[in-house]
């Protein structure tokens, strides 16, 4: 019987970008189109989302909009975070729960007043960790965790946009 633990998905991409550090680098993408009023339909990978505004802001409520978007990706990539740094410290974790509120100032969206941006003014982002661990491993857990997790990167930094627009003519 062999003593060598079974290899997971993750320990194949660690040793594969040990092995060839380029293997590190790709490129997520995701594309959509304006459909009826401000319903947006966008594909990532082979994913389809319906994006859309609630009725107070001229929409049909058929999905989530942009920032309710940003909020979801915060929490869901520290859940998933938490998940694969757990695992690569050797910490023991049964779930991770969250909560993440946005505040924002809809003048900034619609140009009703200067200086008001038209993104969040504030975020809170609230974790429980539920495991058997001492408390002190899932300090460390956490540290690691906000270290690494890519769009607590994004949305606590401002990073520009290579923003260019294309105008096609009817």
């Amino acid at each position: 019987m062999s003593t060598e633990a079974t290899p997971t998905p993750l320990s194949d991409v660690i040793a594969a970008i040990t092995s060839d550090p380029a293997a590190a680098a790709f490129t997520a993408r995701a594309a959509g189109q304006l459909r009826e009023g401000v319903r947006c339909e966008a594909t990532v990978r082979t994913h389809d989302l319906v994006i859309d505004e609630p009725l107070a802001l001229g929409g049909t409520d058929a999905g989530p909009n942009p920032v309710e978007l940003v909020l979801t990706a915060l929490g869901t990539c520290q859940a998933i975070t938490y998940r694969i740094w757990a695992a690569l410290l050797d910490i023991r974790l049964d779930t991770v729960r969250f909560v993440t509120e946005g505040d924002l100032d809809l003048r900034g969206l619609l140009g009703l007043a200067e200086g008001v941006r038209p993104g969040f003014t504030a975020i809170r982002h609230r974790i429980e960790l539920v495991g058997p661990e001492p408390a002190h491993r899932y300090t460390e857990l956490a540290r690691a965790v906000d270290e690494h997790c890519p769009v607590l990167d994004i949305v606590g930094q401002t990073e520009p946009v290579d923003r260019e627009v294309t105008i096609s003519t009817t």
